[in-house]
């Protein structure tokens, strides 16, 4: 992922957040939790791959 399409994952993940405190209903509560849960999971992943690639380059330089 760019660092754009990372940002976008960030702006979408507070979103999400925002809208699970501004929900009365248990259910969506829920629901919207789980989507940011997942959301975070992969942005750490994507984070990891990059940070993983960017110290692999390095080296060989």
């Amino acid at each position: 992922m760019t660092n754009r399409q990372l940002r976008e994952q960030e702006v979408q993940i507070a979103r999400y957040q925002f809208l699970s405190r501004e929900v009365t209903d248990p259910l969506a509560i829920c629901l919207l939790r789980l989507i940011v849960e997942e959301l975070e999971a992969d942005l750490r992943r994507e984070r990891g791959i990059s940070q993983s690639c960017f110290e692999g380059a390095r080296k060989l330089n």
